[in-house]
């Protein structure tokens, strides 16, 4: 299956790099000869040239392309070239229908895609705006300390990424089977593990984990992290019923932090200094909400900090348009007493750099926008496909359990899973409509639509598509 990526900037080239590990035909191109020079050591054909040239799509192969996804920072670009794609790829002899996958970050664009129109009018399938999956990721990494990443995967099923302490002696050189057996309350499913230079793995029973390990672990709701971060050698604080949460900048990244701490229960102080921004907060759907505070003036002037009582707040994130900026805004927090903060960056390099600093959690909106985008490639998948941030290689997938696949009726022991997949939740429906999500066990029994999230190295995707029967 050929897929054409347009825009060789760092997600199109991390995007570029996940589907050549799954082995696909990739095309990828740019019209900036930096850019070009950044993705030839991809093992993909990369072409300088502009996504919105018909001539350079056409020798990009867009005729025969399964996808394209059109992934520069500009929208308008984007929306060009999705177009101008569709129609290059129905004027040729294809034999197969093209899906295309735009990235946008502009809220008109947007809700035109949410009303369906924007299939209409530009061609696109699909849309990746990853700011709401950034926000989630960084408002449940904020609520327990130590941990490096958190990836959600809907209706409270989330893994979390941490390193082994070297206070974990119960969980330490004892195998993953005898630890089941042995934990009264249960042994989280340590879903992958990544140690000093070796392969990744997906473990199995005879597993053995050493302090100092990368570990991912597959946990069910928020009240779970520190639970496991206790069981693998973490001291933890922990986080308030009614948080009170300073978000730094009332741009639509703050007023969308703001709104969904608002929405989990948090008391809010959003902090501007553009009186405009903070007048159209104040004028926005949220604006009346009793639990939010607005205040306009200097994120950097020590003084107002101190008049709005930062070192009083559990939690400071930053909005602003700046990564270096951003930072500065949560480190001067921190240094005034504020315990937790985060931001979400545009440099996927700087996210360590935070941790080092003392941040308490970054996410990357590049890794976030990367999963979005496999997601909708993967469409014979039942919902959420993600990478392992700290674990590389090993990747999440929804499945649908399917009367092919022959699994409905059965137990987890009786489906004999293959040990390169490892279960880690089960979601079912319920009368209500909504989907519950549990830990499977040997004698879970799997039904007919239920939903389960397994996990295995990139290179094993299609031997799981072929048990599911996709």
């Amino acid at each position: 299956m050929r897929i054409v990526i347009g825009g060789a900037g760092r997600v199109g080239i991390e995007l570029a790099r996940a589907l050549r590990d799954e082995e696909y035909d990739v095309v990828i191109m740019d019209q900036d000869s930096r850019a070009v020079s950044n993705a030839q050591g991809l093992d993909c054909l990369v072409i300088h040239g502009d996504m919105t040239s018909r001539e350079k799509l056409i020798e990009a192969g867009i005729v025969e392309a399964s996808v394209f996804v059109a992934a520069t920072p500009s929208d308008e670009h984007n929306l060009i070239a999705c177009s101008l794609a569709a129609h290059a790829h129905s004027s040729g002899e294809s034999k197969h229908p093209m899906t295309s996958i735009c990235r946008l970050r502009n809220q008109d664009y947007i809700m035109e895609y949410k009303n369906g129109n924007l299939k209409n009018w530009a061609k696109v399938d699909y849309v990746v705006n990853p700011l709401a999956g950034a926000i989630q990721r960084l408002n449940a990494g904020l609520r327990s300390t130590d941990i490096e990443e958190v990836i959600p995967f809907g209706d409270e099923a989330y893994v979390i990424e941490l390193e082994i302490g070297e206070t974990a002696h119960t969980v330490t050189n004892r195998t993953l089977a005898e630890l089941a057996e042995d934990m009264v309350h249960g042994m989280p499913e340590v879903v992958g593990l990544k140690r000093n230079t070796l392969r990744s793995i997906i473990p199995t029973g005879e597993t053995t984990l050493e302090k100092g390990d990368k570990i991912a672990v597959a946990t069910n709701g928020l009240e779970s992290f520190n639970p496991a971060l206790i069981m693998f050698g973490h001291e933890i604080t922990y986080f308030p019923e009614v948080p009170k949460v300073a978000v730094i900048g009332a741009t639509t990244i703050g007023t969308q932090m703001a709104e969904e701490w608002l929405n989990s229960g948090g008391r809010v102080t959003v902090l501007e200094r553009d009186l405009n921004l903070a007048n159209k907060i104040a004028g926005s759907r949220i604006g009346a909400h009793p639990m939010l505070e607005i205040i306009h003036g200097d994120h950097l002037d020590r003084e107002i900090l101190t008049e709005v009582g930062i070192e009083t707040h559990d939690v400071a994130v930053s909005a602003l348009d700046n990564d270096h900026e951003n930072i500065a805004a949560v480190l001067l927090a921190s240094d005034m007493g504020v315990s937790r903060t985060g931001l979400m960056l545009y440099d996927a390099d700087l996210v360590k750099v935070t941790q080092r600093m003392g941040i308490s959690f970054a996410v990357d909106r590049r890794r976030v926008a990367v999963d979005n985008i496999l997601t909708h490639i993967h469409q014979k998948l039942s919902g959420h496909f993600a990478l392992l941030s700290g674990i590389p290689n090993i990747v999440g997938m929804t499945f649908e359990v399917t009367e092919k696949a022959k699994f409905a009726g059965k137990t987890v022991a009786e489906a004999q899973f293959p040990e390169f997949l490892k279960l880690a939740f089960i979601k079912r429906q319920n009368l209500s409509g909504t989907w519950d999500t549990t830990k499977p066990t040997d004698d879970h029994l799997l039904l007919e639509n239920d939903l389960v999230i397994l996990f295995c190295h990139q290179d094993k995707i299609s031997d799981a598509e072929k048990r599911f029967r996709v």
